[in-house]
């Protein structure tokens, strides 16, 4: 009897000692206070209840914006003898690229140089039927002749100085390439002494605007429900490490590319310095809120020990609790937590883990 009565006594102790044991985990020492120098190393923050932000993370690219890139083509055919610029110069709208020697132009040339002949002798010949009119020589019929012929000689001057003034020529036979936009050249195909065939249908530069640059990402089918107009991004760069671009979605294109079988987005980023520039690869980071409300603390907060999720509850500085927490999700520095917490209570952020081992260790 005495035997069984020791038997249940050990085991009643050693109960009692596990149980003391968990509840140290839960609850600091009785003996245990933050001084004010410790309470002047940690932060609190409160509990709030809030939508569940989640983000999306998707691969793209820099690209510049479609309506700031103009291709440029030869408009006549001709032989190159001079380019004024490199790939990846920057150049002023207005700016000569290149000189083409066309006999195109040496046509257009003649036709205004005939053009002008011709109605300066129909300006002679309407003086003339004037004068012949006032002595009842000729008709009215006659005068009026012989005005159309001035319309239709100025009418034809103008048509080819126009057709030269596209072409930028003053006089001779060259034909100057124009910038039409400030940019950068981000393609040529043209160099000295190159020969331009009639009908060359190749564009001999490219030039783009990049003050404003444009991210293009790739959507997933799956993903194509939770992207929204003006929906916040975050755009990394590997040429710019740890930095962040932010900006918003500016355009969704609403098909799928029938080889990726995805949908492009573009997010409009201001950039200064350019930069950013075409082609450099990018990881987008697209943050909308689910339908799911939880309460949220600090990611810094939670204290990661043994496989298990712990917050530092403070009540008063003699009264901090260790509890067991299971987060749902981390997002943009903040951890939203599925269980064993309420809004309004407080945790500690900064030094978390500090008062977490003197209490626990």
């Amino acid at each position: 009897m005495n035997l069984i009565k020791t038997y249940l006594t050990v085991i009643f102790s050693y109960i009692l000692m596990l149980s003391c044991g968990e509840k140290s985990q839960v609850e600091s020492p009785a003996s245990f206070a933050l001084t004010d120098t410790m309470m002047a190393r940690i932060s609190l923050d409160t509990v709030v209840t809030e939508p569940v932000a989640s983000e999306l993370k998707l691969s793209g690219k820099v690209t510049p914006g479609d309506n700031k890139v103009a291709s440029i083509f030869p408009i006549v055919a001709g032989y190159v003898t001079k380019v004024n610029v490199s790939l990846g110069d920057h150049v002023k709208k207005g700016q000569v690229l290149a000189v083409i020697r066309s006999t195109d132009i040496a046509d257009f040339e003649k036709q205004r140089r005939d053009g002008e002949t011709e109605l300066l002798l129909a300006k002679k010949n309407l003086k003339a039927a004037e004068e012949l009119n006032e002595s009842k020589l000729n008709t009215d019929r006659d005068v009026v002749a012989a005005r159309k012929a001035v319309d239709d000689a100025e009418a034809e001057l103008n048509r080819i100085s126009e057709v030269l003034r596209i072409y930028h020529v003053n006089n001779g036979t060259n034909y100057n390439v124009i910038a039409p936009i400030s940019g950068f050249v981000t393609d040529k195909n043209l160099n000295v002494d190159m020969q331009l065939p009639s009908g060359y249908s190749e564009s001999i530069f490219t030039i783009a605007q990049i003050d404003e640059i444009y991210v293009t990402a790739n959507v997933f089918e799956t993903d194509i429900s939770k992207i929204s107009p003006d929906m916040p991004a975050e755009v990394e760069i590997l040429s710019y490490s740890g930095k962040k671009f932010r900006g918003r979605i500016n355009k969704i294109m609403n098909i799928l590319d029938p080889e990726t079988k995805t949908m492009k987005v573009q997010i409009l980023l201001p950039n200064p310095g350019y930069a950013l520039k075409p082609e450099m690869a990018a990881t987008v980071y697209l943050h909308y809120q689910e339908p799911l409300t939880l309460p949220s603390v600090p990611a810094e907060a939670v204290v990661f020990d043994k496989s298990r999720n712990y917050l530092m509850i403070f009540h008063r500085q003699d009264s901090i609790e260790t509890r067991m927490v299971e987060p749902e999700r981390t997002t943009r520095g903040k951890t939203y937590i599925t269980s064993g917490l309420a809004a309004g209570e407080k945790v500690i952020v900064k030094n978390a883990l500090l008062i977490y081992d003197a209490i626990n260790d």
